[in-house]
């Protein structure tokens, strides 16, 4: 055996488990959710319960209200909390990169939310805003507030909870992202723009946002995922509470697969949101040729 396939089969043999793993628990269940959006199936009937529907389950979509308002919701969560999210990001990784007093507690301070247990945090949060929590708290002792918010119950409030702690907890990883950007700028062209006379916020604008457009790139297409796939801070937060109507795609397609057995529905709607974030995806990769620095 030549010396090249001996150290092809050797390559292949470490790399097998891993292989066998990721077919096995990542390409299978997808290839069966694929199949499974076409059909009708409730699990606890087996097998041999799977019924062939076509594309009916896409169509029930379209005139199932709840299902349009889960997705109503999501993007209200996710042009709300990516935008604002990482502009607060930007802004002190810029100023945490100055010298700053106890810069390095404050940027474990803002890096620990996002490594802490999401639903733990969900917890807090349902705490810190129910009806007898610190906020209400707050505005019934400062503010003086007669009739205290219903954070949860009122459907003009019941979605500021969660953009808050959407917001919060992502702030530490954008954070650190723009921090490695924001250091590898070379000094020089600062310099050169102070030898010019350009204010630190001319530089930040004319400098620091254009040579860090590929990171916020980056953070914009990650961060569009993540919210699109929102699901313990949601369930978490809302459960038990009048305003289920604050849910997610996500919460949508677990209460359809989980409480409802309605599997085969539950499967098209998850590809429903693979392809609502492939499109949004594409269009960020069209339109950074417009504003991506490279």
């Amino acid at each position: 055996m030549k010396r090249k396939h001996r150290d092809d089969i050797t390559a292949y043999s470490f790399l097998a488990p891993t292989i066998i793993i990721f077919v096995t628990l990542m390409v299978v269940p997808i290839l069966f959710s694929a199949f499974l959006s076409f059909t009708e199936w409730n699990f606890l009937s087996g097998i041999s319960g799977i019924k062939w529907v076509g594309f009916g389950n896409f169509k029930k979509m379209f005139g199932d209200s709840t299902f349009r308002y889960a997705v109503k919701n999501t993007f209200i969560y996710t042009f709300t909390t990516v935008p604002v999210s990482i502009g607060i990001a930007l802004i002190l990784a810029y100023l945490l990169n100055e010298k700053v007093y106890g810069k390095k507690v404050l940027r474990l301070c803002f890096f620990i939310p996002y490594i802490s247990n999401a639903v733990a945090l969900a917890a807090v949060f349902k705490v810190i805003f129910r009806e007898n929590g610190p906020i209400n708290m707050f505005c019934q002792n400062v503010l003086k507030m007669e009739e205290l918010p219903r954070w949860f119950a009122d459907s003009n409030l019941n979605k500021i909870p969660i953009i808050v702690f959407l917001i919060w907890t992502s702030i530490g990883y954008e954070l650190i992202i723009y921090l490695a950007a924001i250091q590898n700028i070379s000094p020089s062209l600062y310099e050169a723009a102070e030898l010019d006379g350009a204010t630190g916020l001319t530089k930040f604008v004319k400098i620091t946002i254009p040579l860090i457009s590929p990171t916020t790139f980056y953070l914009v297409i990650v961060r569009l995922i993540t919210t699109f796939k929102l699901f313990s801070a949601v369930n978490v937060m809302t459960f038990g509470t009048p305003a289920r109507a604050n849910t997610t795609i996500v919460t949508r397609i677990y209460e359809e697969a989980f409480n409802n057995y309605k599997f085969g529905y539950a499967s098209a709607q998850a590809w429903v949101l693979v392809v609502i974030i492939l499109i949004i995806t594409l269009i960020q990769f069209w339109g950074q040729k417009k504003w991506v620095h490279y």
